[in-house]
C-alpha cells in the first residue's frame, strides 16, 4: 500500500523509519530520542505520537493521553503519503491506543516492526495500563519483527517474576518467541541489562537459533532511554542491513558508545540521557 522504492540520489535508498510512542520533553527517551538515533544511523525518522508526559531526567509528573482515534489518523495520514521502511513501537499508555495501532499496522503492513514493550520509566514510574498488557500481547506482539524486552519487561508479557540468570533467560525467550506469529522472520531480543554483574548479555531468538550478543555494563548514571534508543536504532538499521542478528550487533555498539561518551552531555541532576550523536559533536 505504501510507495514503491525509489533510489537515492547517491545510488542507496535512505530508509524512512517510524516512531509510535510517547513524547518525553527532556528529550532522553520517547520519539525525540528515536529520531535521533534513527537520524544517526542514517535513516530519515518520522513520529506518531501516541502519549504525552510531564517528565524531566528525575521522573514523571504526569500523562496525557493522546486520543486514540487521532492516533490512527496520524498512522494513516503519513502511510497515505510516505514509504515506511520500519516502524518501532515504544510507549503507547493506555489499552485502546494499542487496539488502533495494532488495526493500523495490520492494514499498512509495513517490512519491519520493532517492538518495544514500554512499560516503566528509568525513574520507576508506570508507562503503560495494566490493561493494556493483554492487547499489546494478543494484538501488536504477533506483528512484530523483533521484540525487544528488558527482563522485568519480559516478566509482564509472561505473567511470572524476573528473571535472574542466564540459563533462565534462554528459556524465556524461548517462551517469548513461542506467542510470537510463527509465519515469516520473528525475533526476539531479550536485554541482559538487569543481570548482575558487569555483564550485559542480550539473547537473540529466531525459535531455531539461540545467539548471544556479549556486553559490558558501562560507568555512567546518564541511562536515561536506553531502551527506546536501541529499538529506534534496530528500526534504522534493519531496513538498511536486511539481517536480524547483524542489525541488532550494530544497534547494540551504537548504544555501547552512545553510553560511554554521555557524561560529555549535562542535561538534568537526574539520570541523563545517552549520546546520540556522539560520533559528530
Amino acid at each position: 500500500m505504501t510507495a514503491a522504492r525509489q533510489p537515492s540520489a547517491g545510488g542507496r535508498t535512505i530508509p524512512n523509519a517510524l516512531s509510535i510512542a510517547g513524547v518525553d520533553p527532556s528529550g532522553g527517551a520517547g520519539v525525540l530520542a528515536d529520531v535521533k538515533a534513527m537520524s544517526a544511523l542514517g535513516a530519515y525518522g518520522c513520529a506518531v505520537i501516541a502519549a504525552l508526559t510531564a517528565q524531566n531526567t528525575q521522573g514523571v509528573t504526569g500523562i496525557a493521553p493522546v486520543p486514540p482515534a487521532f492516533v490512527g489518523q496520524q498512522i494513516d495520514t503519513l502511510f497515505a503519503d510516505v514509504r515506511i521502511d520500519a516502524v518501532k513501537i515504544g510507549m503507547l499508555g493506555q489499552q485502546p491506543v494499542t487496539v488502533v495501532v495494532a488495526e493500523k499496522l495490520a492494514k499498512w503492513q509495513p517490512p519491519h516492526i520493532v517492538l518495544d514493550p514500554v512499560m516503566v520509566a528509568k525513574s520507576g514510574d508506570l508507562l503503560l495500563e495494566r490493561e493494556a498488557v493483554g492487547a499489546l500481547r494478543e494484538a501488536l506482539l504477533p506483528q512484530a519483527t523483533l521484540l525487544t524486552p528488558n527482563l522485568p519487561e519480559a516478566g509482564v508479557l509472561l505473567d511470572q517474576r524476573p528473571v535472574e540468570t542466564l540459563k533462565e533467560m534462554r528459556r524465556v525467550a524461548e517462551r517469548l518467541r513461542n506467542i510470537m506469529a510463527h509465519a515469516g522472520q520473528r525475533w526476539v531480543m531479550l536485554k541482559g541489562g538487569h543481570l548482575p554483574g558487569n555483564d550485559t548479555i542480550d539473547l537473540l531468538h529466531d525459535g531455531d537459533r539461540m545467539i548471544e550478543l556479549p556486553g559490558h555494563r558501562i560507568d555512567t548514571r546518564n541511562t536515561h532511554g536506553t531502551g527506546c534508543t536501541l529499538s529506534a536504532a534496530l528500526a534504522a538499521l534493519l531496513p538498511q542491513v536486511d539481517d536480524v542478528p547483524e542489525a541488532a550487533r550494530r544497534a547494540k555498539a551504537y548504544l555501547a558508545e552512545a553510553l560511554r561518551h554521555a557524561d560529555r552531555l549535562q542535561v538534568g541532576s537526574g539520570h541523563g540521557p545517552t549520546h546520540h550523536f556522539h560520533a559528530w559533536w
